[in-house]
């Protein structure tokens, strides 16, 4: 298998994966809230995010594991770049959308939604989850097994 095609088949697998997981990891951060519009905007922000940071994390497991880095290399490869993903990403969210959350007086969401800085950990938490099982399974199903003699 040429390097093109190990980099495309890795990143629709990587999205596919991570769009799968950031639905069900968005949905129960939703259900925090206790309310079906946190519940809907959670599920459809964690298919987006999930979505690019699936494919992104797809592209550099490519790039690292190859075809014989492995499962291993894959999910700390997935766990590294989403760590850093989601806390770009987390950082970056507008007090607006921040506080929006923050009204709906539940507990839990009042602690996660303090300040920026809480707010910024969640994010980065939840995509390096969805980032670890992306290159995971993208290293396992890259991985070409050698042949012993």
């Amino acid at each position: 298998m040429n390097n093109s095609n190990l980099i495309q088949k890795s990143i629709f697998i990587g999205g596919l994966v991570g769009a799968i997981g950031g639905v069900i990891l968005g949905t129960f951060t939703g259900a925090i809230t206790t309310s079906l519009q946190g519940i809907l905007n959670g599920a459809w922000i964690g298919l987006v995010l999930g979505l690019l940071s699936g494919a992104s994390t797809g592209w550099l497991t490519a790039r690292t594991a190859g075809t014989t880095g492995g499962v291993s290399v894959g999910a700390y490869t997935g766990m590294a770049f989403g760590a850093f993903l989601g806390a770009i990403v987390g950082a970056l969210i507008p007090d607006s959308v921040r506080m929006a959350a923050n009204t709906t007086h539940t507990p839990i969401m009042d602690v996660l939604t303090a300040n920026r800085f809480e707010t910024a950990v969640l994010i980065c938490f939840l995509v390096s989850i969805a980032c670890t099982a992306s290159g995971a399974w993208v290293g396992g199903k890259n991985l070409i097994p050698r042949e012993k003699k």
